[in-house]
């Protein structure tokens, strides 16, 4: 298996096959598991053998299969499914932490990771200080002898800042910090994360491992020490792990994965094109105009599948959502449907006016996660909907 390509790994790696030799992976939808005698019991709550299961909530069959093939997709060594992308990001950092200790994080982050920094951690006596991700000077600043974790989405949400990902691994790693990335904007795809240095990494496989909107689960990678020693005891005890139903729609997912995230990540490219010089301000990592566009193509060499852009107010924001025709108004993105979203009045919405400014949020920021329809009806649905919310608030911030 370690010879194959990614996309062979997505179809083929981890499978387990029951007595029938089913083509497709089983479900097993069972929460419990026989044991034949007392004594095996016992010795399987003592030591589970590497395919013994106890109860779904520290594992099962078809969920153990995901994992696996999460793993080989990333060249991680293990992994934990979990509830949801939130559970993986919450789970992974709460497990690895107490009161006293030190996280440095970027600042630009999803809004429900913010709330788990700001609050949820600080809450419980862990300092966390926040840093602006793209510069490595701050990281070094920040980081100190005891520092334990730095945590970065490594193209962030929704601005699409770029992390040096073996650049802040440099630095963490001087310090014994772990490195925790949340990885979703990249993609299993299109990831190098494991190979730059992150020590664990974060997938929401609600977006594009599934990529078809119908079920919630996250996981998180790293090594077997982390992930069975660490993370495990925490998530089976607190039952943030993924139901076995839904790691059989994420295999699924998998299955196709490859094939629509290069198509999703082709047409955030031509949306991108076209409205570049319509706007002054689109922000797309495929762009030669992004900052970080050469560390982006060096990481993973593509932009994604979402883009942000700036129609210069929250009333042309309103006028352009309600005018897209096939782009719907949703909070999702990875999508087999291209999905657009106002951060500064959904996802973000409960942060500060002066943090979203800091982080660039601002009111005639549109973030669009491209799907897999004809690109060229996605570029004539933006730029209609972009002509229409021009003729209603002219005064946009836009290149001449």
């Amino acid at each position: 298996m370690d010879h194959w390509k990614k996309r062979t790994r997505a179809v083929h790696s981890g499978i387990r096959r029951s007595q029938y030799n089913e083509v497709s992976e089983a479900i097993f939808l069972t929460q419990g598991f026989v044991y034949d005698t007392a004594e095996d019991a016992e010795a399987r709550f003592v030591e589970c053998g590497p395919d013994e299961f106890i109860y779904a909530r520290y594992g099962n069959p078809t969920t153990s299969m995901f994992e696996q093939r999460m793993a080989a997709l990333e060249g991680a060594e293990d992994g934990f499914a979990t509830a949801s992308g939130m559970a993986a990001v919450s789970g992974a950092l709460t497990a690895m932490l107490r009161a006293g200790d030190h996280v440095v994080s970027s600042r630009a982050l999803f809004g429900s990771c913010l709330y788990i920094l700001e609050e949820v951690l600080r809450r419980y006596g862990v300092e966390v200080t926040f840093v602006d991700g793209t510069d490595l000077d701050q990281w070094r600043a920040a980081v100190r002898p005891g520092t334990k974790a730095v945590f970065f989405e490594t193209v962030s949400n929704p601005t699409l800042e770029v992390i040096d990902i073996a650049g802040v691994a440099e630095i963490a790693h001087s310090v014994g910090a772990l490195v925790v990335a949340d990885n979703v904007f990249a993609t299993p795809v299109f990831s190098r994360a494991v190979e730059l240095g992150a020590d664990v990494v974060i997938y929401s496989t609600t977006k594009h491992v599934d990529g078809q909107g119908r079920a919630l689960g996250g996981i998180v990678l790293g090594t077997k020490q982390f992930v069975r020693k660490t993370l495990e005891p925490y998530m089976k005890h607190t039952g943030g792990a993924m139901s076995p139903f839904t790691a059989w729609i994420m295999l699924k997912g998998l299955e196709t994965m490859d094939l629509r995230v290069r198509a999703q990540a082709a047409s955030a490219l031509a949306v991108a094109q076209a409205l570049e010089g319509r706007l002054s301000r689109v922000l797309y990592p495929g762009l030669e105009s992004h900052p970080q566009h050469a560390l982006a193509m060096a990481q993973t060499g593509s932009g994604g599948t979402v883009l942000s852009f700036d129609v210069g107010s929250r009333e042309a924001a309103f006028a352009f959502l309600n005018a897209l025709e096939i782009v719907v108004i949703s909070n999702n993105l990875g999508d087999a449907k291209s999905i657009a979203t106002h951060p500064a009045s959904t996802t973000h919405q409960r942060l500060p006016a002066e943090q979203k400014v800091t982080l660039g949020i601002t009111p005639g920021l549109i973030r669009l996660s491209c799907g897999l329809e004809d690109p060229e009806d996605l570029v004539a649905d933006v730029l209609r909907a972009l002509e229409a919310a021009q003729a209603s608030y002219p005064a946009r911030d836009a290149a001449e």
